[in-house]
C-alpha cells in the first residue's frame, strides 16, 4: 500500500483493483489513494459503479453518451466503487466497458469489489463482455485482496462486549407528580368545557 501511496501507479498506468468481502477497508483505501493522487496534482473524479451506470443511462436516454463518456475518459484516476457488485442488463453493462475501453492506454481506472473477477458473469452476464471489461482493469494493474474480516463487524462485536452505558435516572421518591393542565375558560373555545 505504501507503493501504491505514491502515485507511481497513476503515471505508469498500473491502476489497482481492490477485491475483498464488505467492511474491510476497500472504499477507505480507495478514497486515500485518491486523495494522495489529487494532493499530487491529478485530477480525480470518484464515483459509485452504481452512480456511473445511472449516469450512463440517462446520458443514452438524453442522447449526450459520448460527451458524458468523454468526460470520464479525461479524468485520472477514476476511481469507480463496488464495480462487479450488482446486476445489469445487458445495455447497462456495456456502458461501463465503453468508459473503460474509452480510457484504455491513456488514463488509469481504480476499482473495488466485494465479488471476486470470477463472480462478475452476474454483472456483466455476457462472458466476452466481462472478459474484456476484467483485462481492461487488470492490464498492467496490481490487484489487492483484501482480507475477510469486516471491521464493521468486528467494532459491533468489541461495542457488544462493553457494559451498557447507563443514563442517570433519579430514584421514585424524586420523581414529581405533574397534574394535567386545565382548559382555559375563555379563549379559543369560548370557555367550553
Amino acid at each position: 500500500m505504501h507503493t501504491l501511496a505514491t502515485c507511481e501507479w497513476v503515471k505508469k498506468g498500473q491502476p489497482p483493483c481492490l477485491i475483498g468481502h464488505s467492511g474491510v477497508g476497500k472504499s477507505h483505501l480507495l478514497i486515500a489513494l485518491g486523495t494522495e493522487a489529487a494532493t499530487a496534482g491529478f485530477r480525480v473524479k470518484c464515483t459509485l459503479a452504481t452512480k456511473l451506470v445511472n449516469e450512463l443511462v440517462e446520458a443514452a436516454d438524453e442522447k449526450q453518451l459520448t460527451k458524458t463518456i468523454a468526460r470520464y475518459g479525461r479524468v485520472d484516476p477514476l476511481r469507480i466503487d463496488e464495480l462487479g457488485s450488482m446486476e445489469l442488463d445487458k445495455h447497462g453493462a456495456e456502458l461501463p466497458f465503453q468508459v473503460l475501453a474509452e480510457r484504455e492506454g491513456k488514463n488509469s481506472a481504480t476499482v473495488t469489489s466485494s465479488e471476486a473477477f470470477g463472480g462478475w458473469t452476474e454483472t456483466f452476464t455476457d462472458p466476452r463482455l466481462c472478459t474484456a471489461v476484467v483485462d481492461r482493469l487488470t492490464f498492467n494493474g496490481t490487484i489487492v485482496e483484501i482480507g475477510t474480516d469486516s471491521y464493521r463487524l468486528a467494532q459491533r462485536r468489541a461495542e457488544a462486549e462493553q457494559p451498557p452505558h447507563l443514563e442517570y435516572v433519579p430514584s421514585p421518591e424524586k420523581w414529581r407528580r405533574v397534574e394535567p393542565a386545565e382548559a382555559p375558560r375563555n379563549g379559543l373555545f369560548g370557555g367550553l368545557r
